[in-house]
């Protein structure tokens, strides 16, 4: 058999319905049998193969080196404005990312505090090396689950072929993805369909699979560029994966070329750290993982350092833009947008005298730094120059030199909800093969299309998020609805209801769906629920304790001290900068300033007093520690650093949003029913875009390239109007009694 030939499998009589039956070839012999193999072992990689195994499925784990299990290509960071949200869905979903981040984290900090709760993120500075140690370590201890190093030259297909269904059959055999009968009076032509049943490795072994999950990131034809020089690789110093790049190509599968790059590695001890600004992580860190209870690292963090570019620095790339590959033409294709190269952001920001760099470890035991910022491909030379430009680092060494990366990437508009192809039954794809950039973006479709892998193979119903409940089921639906022509980035501002959508009940939104598919452990769930009683325990009581005089001198003689004492400088205490400054959901918002009487609040229930823009949760917390010992001393073993723990804090924080702006989330909560109205209102999968009048040919075009499950999907369809999506909702009916008609006939 030759590479990229496709064999055929006969089964024949193997456990399928009498009206099915496949196309006969030579039979197969398979040297390993799995329920679930997962190609490439990156972020997407692990967290699916982790989905998979914990739902006792029987998986493979394919690298093409497992020394370089979670290799951190670029920087070696995890979380990030709406990034970090992602990996506290990925926990809450069960996954396995904000658990190692916790692990080997050298610095925490929570982002976006000056701003409203619903844009609040956090974002830690890993050490490389541990991070991919400690993944290693966490995969290999998993059961049912085994880790192979091998090349994955291409997968192996089982075409079966659909007869015309008799009349007593027509209503019985459905597709597990969209729940639509296969077959009708109007379409009798014998239909073929492409199935996954295994991979076929380089060295010629033939390994079975019921399903199939790729996610190989950047290595699919992956071409570096530095400067003139070009030569394929995946990332620097490791193979491209062509064959495989290669055989998907014939699959029919649409694809696209996309580009990332990297900034260079300088020697620490060549830095001169005295002329940069100190920027210190959390005192009190907020871990990732709602299972983690501190951070290992709380003690020990290390600071990053804050840079800036120099008018010198913008004249040496204005000189030598053209030697950059992106402006020389050789490369052709789109890199991230709202990441971009530090050549590009000289050349469309012309006007802007600086731009700001950070230098950050790479890891404890290592003097590597990452230049933050300084992404580039151009030539070693002048990145040397660059770096000498900027004060501080005129003596700093160049470990490794920035570089771009272009690879190939499937059109996500390919795939359904659950990250399955539409093409071929059983195999899905997760992370930058989609079109995403970034670790988080890649984790959380990693975890979904090991859910939805795992659920097909046991026959039950997929796991589909919708975009009300999830920062994941936007950056699918965006993907698989709008596909895209630059690597995707999440960002909070994608979200029509991101006070909803907050990192502190991530847990509340998934967490239930985590356990329903077998992800979430008895101790774990024991502790979810437990966490859900004491908020509502502190809810109860915020609501129904009103405030006497001496609260109310207490509140206001330690509130003070409380905002400085409950939490770090950089967490704050909570909805603003200023204590007084109330925001929404991150646009920002004054407030008045602290009133120094309290005794208008003397009757209320604490919520009321709660509501008060310049009141803070931390300042009730001397009363509500009266009210609930239990509470504030659940965990002794952890040190008073500051009054109040993360744990507690974050968990009363969560209780003051839902207090505090409780009209804004009611208002939010019709919009969300409407909303689910629409997405409820399914398209059938025979529905013929061609026979509605009224609708352009373009709209016919992207609706047929789309082919969207739902009203609500066709609305985010580029170009398909309000209009349009009213036409086709009647037209469902239309067509529906045409159909049955055709069928009493």
């Amino acid at each position: 058999m030759k590479s990229g030939d496709h064999p055929r499998v006969t089964i024949n009589e193997a456990g399928f319905p009498p009206w099915l039956w496949v196309e006969s070839a030579h039979m197969l012999t398979f040297d390993e049998h799995f329920e679930v193999v997962v190609v490439g072992a990156g972020h997407a990689g692990c967290e699916a193969a982790m989905a998979a195994a914990r739902m006792g499925l029987k998986t493979a784990l394919f690298t093409l080196n497992v020394d370089l299990i979670a290799q951190m290509s670029c920087n070696p960071a995890i979380g990030g404005i709406a990034k970090g949200h992602l990996v506290r869905e990925v926990d809450a979903l069960g996954g396995i990312m904000g658990e190692i981040t916790d692990a080997v984290g050298i610095q925490f900090r929570l982002l976006n505090t000056s701003r409203g709760p619903a844009v609040w993120s956090p974002r830690a500075q890993c050490d490389k090396q541990a991070y991919r140690l400690k993944m290693r370590e966490v995969l290999e201890s998993q059961a049912n689950l085994k880790i192979k190093q091998a090349e994955v030259e291409d997968v192996i297909l089982e075409s079966i072929q659909h007869s015309a269904l008799s009349a007593q059959h027509r209503q019985v055999f459905r597709c597990a993805q969209d729940d639509h009968v296969v077959g009708s009076s109007e379409n009798r032509e014998p239909r073929t369909e492409n199935c996954i049943r295994g991979v076929l490795l380089r060295d010629g072994r033939r390994v079975s699979a019921d399903a199939v999950i790729i996610t190989t990131g950047t290595f699919l034809n992956g071409l570096i560029h530095c400067g003139e020089q070009q030569y394929p690789a995946g990332r620097s110093g490791e193979a491209a994966a062509v064959l495989l790049g290669e055989a998907l190509k014939k699959l029919g599968l649409r694809g696209c070329r996309l580009k990332t790059g990297t900034p260079p590695r300088l020697d620490g001890r060549t830095i001169d750290w005295s002329r940069f600004e100190r920027q210190p992580g959390d005192l009190d860190p907020t871990p990732f993982s709602f299972r983690t209870r501190r951070v290992a690292h709380h003690d020990s963090q290390v600071p990053c350092y804050i840079a800036f570019t120099t008018e010198e620095t913008h004249r040496i790339i204005r000189e030598n833009v053209h030697r950059s590959p992106m402006y020389s033409g050789q490369i052709q294709s789109t890199g991230p947008r709202y990441c971009p190269s530090i050549e590009d952001k000289i050349v469309k920001f012309p006007d802007k005298l600086t731009h700001q760099l950070f230098l950050e470890p790479e890891g404890l035991n290592t003097h590597e730094i990452y230049v933050n910022g300084m992404s580039t491909s151009l030539p070693i030379d002048v990145q040397l120059a660059i770096l000498k430009s900027i004060p501080g680092l005129e003596s700093a060494e160049m470990m490794r030199p920035g570089y771009a990366i272009e690879y190939d990437s499937i059109d996500p508009t390919e795939l359904r909800r659950t990250l399955e192809t539409k093409k071929i039954v059983g195999l899905f794809l997760a992370g930058q093969i989609n079109g995403t950039s970034g670790y988080e973006e890649a984790a959380c479709q990693g975890i979904m299309a090991g859910i939805n892998a795992a659920l097909k193979v046991k026959n039950d119903a997929p796991l589909v998020l919708d975009r009300t409940e999830a920062y994941t089921a936007i950056l699918i639906d965006d993907l698989i609805s709008k596909g895209t022509s630059e690597p995707y980035r999440m960002f909070t501002s994608r979200a029509e209801f991101r006070l909803h959508l907050r990192i502190d009940n991530a847990d509340r939104r998934l967490t239930p769906h985590g356990r329903r598919v077998g992800l979430i452990s008895d101790a774990a769930w024991a502790e979810f629920e437990a966490k859900q009683r004491r908020l509502d325990e502190v809810k109860v009581v915020l609501e129904r304790t009103k405030v006497t005089v001496a609260m109310a001198e207490l509140i206001k003689s330690s509130g003070a001290a409380e905002d400085g004492r409950a939490a770090p400088p950089q967490a704050n205490t909570g909805l603003g900068e200023d204590p007084g400054a109330l925001d929404l959901d991150g646009r920002g918002r004054p407030s008045p300033h602290e009133p120094s009487d309290l005794s208008s609040a003397v009757g209320q229930p604490l919520a009321q007093l709660l509501k008060r823009p310049e009141i803070t949760i931390e300042k009730l917390a001397p009363v509500l520690n009266h009210l609930l010992p239990k509470f504030f001393r659940r965990d002794s073993s952890v040190p008073d650093v500051v009054r109040l723990s993360s744990e507690v804090r974050n968990e009363l924080k969560s209780v003051e949003t839902e207090i505090k702006y409780a009209g804004y989330l009611d208002q939010q909560r019709r919009a969300i029913e409407r909303l689910k109205k629409a997405e409820q209102r399914r398209i059938p999968d025979w529905f013929d875009y061609q026979a509605v009048s009224g609708l352009s040919r373009e709209m016919q075009e992207k609706l047929g390239k789309v082919i969207p499950q739902t009203l609500g999907q066709a609305s985010r369809i580029p170009g398909v109007t309000p209009a349009a999506v009213s036409l086709i909702n009647v037209y469902i009916e239309i067509q529906g009694r045409r159909r049955e008609q055709a069928t009493a006939l």
